[in-house]
């Protein structure tokens, strides 16, 4: 026997009774883990963590967070953590991996040893989709969720284990977070004691150019935005933009009359080399956009619901929690059957707080409101899955790719939901002559007594219950209707109650004109039926989806085909739409010519009805309701400077 193999042999015979679960002991549980972080290295994409854990002699488990709250999936990235060493005693000991749980650590604490010393790094990957899974540092900018560094011993409530943390971060970055601080000493930073719970809930952004502008001078609790870009210009916020904020204060203030935090702040991270998307916490959230989200109108108006929305999860999704979401620690699966109403009533609000706050007009509002109905409305996925189903699955549904989406569907319970509680508001409006709105469900459902982080979980029937009591109707129908049903089509009721009615014409909808630039992509979807990837962007000339019994479908088109030309033209966005314009009452077909792995085809695609664009119509012979809806209900404040 070779000294390789003698050494895993005692090492598996040394730990072969750790396999069982080995929470940490109740008279240790009660005592402080210290955590200290080190990021700079950030610019390198490597974070540095140790830990020191009160112990007892004897078997000891240890786990990685593997359910993310806000994440809706086990997406914890043990992948990436690296170099895990665990000391006692002066010494090295032997760690175990779980075989059947990945995301468990299993030790045995030597006798005389009363502290468990553990060092690993975390790689943050370069690019990446997801959560957890994507890049989090830039060479200017460092993202610190603390899930992402950190063991916990099995056993106890994340309630009830204490974390102190420290961190380090590079020479002349500043850094903005919910998270009490303690002290700031040449060392780094020194965090007060927190709770499990706290310290995964609260991100820290730290970076070269960092700005940090106050929401509400004078007010509590207090507001800000730090603001980290990888460019100094980057991280301004023109007085304009800091008003439209404070306005969505304001306006949250109005809306639920109460306040579930002890300080709200934002984070916004800006840059082309992060994904682009939003992560909700109690006290902050975590949001991340391109680099000019802040200089070029276009992208901030494409993105502006995107602080809107996660703000709004302060109240429904962390204060106010569905059961099934509510777990004690980070290791129980959580359901999502609830989802419709985390997401999707945050998604209809994100829209109109968009709205309310200044950030949208009202005709941007109804472009975006178009852009959503429509591609929903002609989702044939809707025909065999329905909407409960999207949330069931979340967890397999968040990493789907984009081909065959149409027909799979995706996280639809963002979207659909939307149009879902505008109906529920028109009913509201009708019902009470406008005496009530979906605001005073907010406000009971979500507000009541001001308090400081806490959870108060509901379910179906506390939805039920509560919106009864903002008006007597059949809403448990109502919902269970629109949830479990296959259409057909989108729920464009609460549409057609606001006085609005979805159309198409042959003039570009804003919205989607805007996206189209942002991710580089042709969207045809409601004429050919397909979308393409641009010339010289990351997945170049590939057909991200088609849409099943459109006319590229009929004519064989399939996604993961490469676009290669036009009519004999190389083809571009421009040369693509001229070609459907060309086409437009004749009886030509378009060609293209397809590329599909190693052979080449040319489609002949017979669709002559023009570009087709949604929009909003106006429906004279009803009130403007959504007008109504998207109206500041806070005072207008005056654009100010710091």
């Amino acid at each position: 026997m070779n000294k390789r193999m003698g050494r895993a042999l005692f090492l598996k015979l040394l730990l072969v009774f750790f396999v069982a679960v080995h929470p940490l002991p109740a008279q240790e549980a009660h005592k402080a883990i210290h955590i200290a972080v080190d990021l700079r290295e950030a610019p390198k994409r490597i974070y540095h963590a140790k830990m020191e854990f009160p112990v007892a002699a004897g078997p000891l488990t240890l786990v990685y967070p593997k359910w993310i709250p806000g994440e809706h999936g086990p997406n914890g990235p043990i992948v990436d953590v690296t170099g895990v060493k665990f000391r006692a005693g002066g010494k090295e000991i032997p760690w175990l991996r779980d075989d059947v749980d990945m995301f468990a650590f299993h030790c045995n604490v030597p006798a005389g040893a009363n502290m468990l010393e553990v060092s690993l790094d975390f790689l943050s990957p370069a690019a990446a989709p997801g959560f957890s899974n994507s890049p989090t540092a830039t060479a200017q900018i460092g993202i610190l969720n603390w899930n992402l560094v950190l063991l916990y011993p099995l056993g106890p409530k994340s309630d009830d284990l204490t974390y102190v943390a420290s961190l380090r971060i590079p020479a002349g970055w500043k850094y903005g977070t919910a998270l009490p601080v303690e002290r700031e000493t040449s060392e780094g930073i020194e965090f007060k004691p927190a709770s499990l719970t706290t310290l995964v809930d609260s991100t820290v952004l730290t970076g070269a150019f960092l700005r940090t502008f106050e929401l509400s001078k004078g007010q509590r609790p207090e507001h800000r935005i730090h603001i980290a870009a990888d460019s100094a210009a980057a991280a301004e916020a023109t007085p304009e933009q800091v008003q439209h904020l404070r306005q969505l204060v304001a306006e949250t203030g109005v809306l639920f009359g109460a306040r579930h935090y002890r300080r709200y702040d934002f984070l916004l991270s800006l840059s082309n080399n992060l994904s682009f998307f939003g992560e909700e916490h109690h006290e902050s959230s975590d949001n991340r956009g391109p680099e000019r989200m802040l200089l070029d109108p276009p992208i901030l108006r494409a993105t502006a619901d995107l602080l809107p929305h996660e703000f709004f999860h302060s109240w429904n999704g962390k204060y106010r929690r569905p059961a099934g979401l509510a777990t004690p620690d980070y290791q129980q699966p959580m359901k999502g059957e609830l989802l419709w109403v985390y997401e999707g009533l945050t998604q209809y609000y994100g829209t109109m707080l968009a709205a309310r706050s200044g950030f949208w007009t009202p005709e941007k509002l109804r472009e975006d409101l178009a852009r959503v109905a429509a591609y929903l409305n002609n989702w044939p996925g809707r025909t065999w899955r329905n909407l409960q189903d999207t949330a069931i699955a979340a967890q397999i549904l968040y990493g789907a790719r984009e081909e065959g989406s149409s027909w799979r569907r995706s996280v639809d319970f963002y979207d659909e939901s939307t149009l879902i509680w505008l109906e529920a508001d028109t009913i509201i409006r009708r019902e009470t002559q406008g005496k009530r709105s979906l605001d005073d469900f907010c406000k009971k459902f979500h507000g009541g007594e001001s308090t400081g982080p806490e959870i108060a979980p509901y379910t179906f029937d506390d939805v039920v219950a509560a919106m009864q009591e903002v008006v007597a109707y059949d809403w448990r129908t109502f919902f269970t209707e629109r949830l479990n049903t296959h259409g057909p089509g989108a729920p464009l009721g609460g549409l057609e109650n606001t006085g609005w009615r979805l159309v198409y014409n042959e003039t570009m909808n804003e919205q989607q004109a805007i996206f189209e630039t942002l991710v580089h992509r042709t969207d045809v979807r409601f004429s050919l039926g397909m979308i393409v990837h641009n010339p010289g962007s990351d997945n170049s000339d590939a057909v991200g989806d088609v849409i099943p019994g459109s006319p590229a479908a009929q004519a064989g088109i399939a996604p993961d085909m490469k676009l290669l030309a036009v009519n004999g033209r190389k083809w571009t966005p421009e040369i693509l739409r001229e070609a459907i314009r060309h086409a437009k009452g004749g009886s030509e077909p378009i060609e293209l010519l397809m590329e599909n792995e190693e052979y080449f085809r040319s489609y002949r695609i017979d669709y002559h009805g023009g570009e087709r664009y949604p929009h909003l119509e106006r429906v004279e012979s009803k009130p403007d309701v959504l007008g109504e809806i998207a109206k500041m209900r806070a005072p207008a404040l005056t654009v100010g400077t710091d």
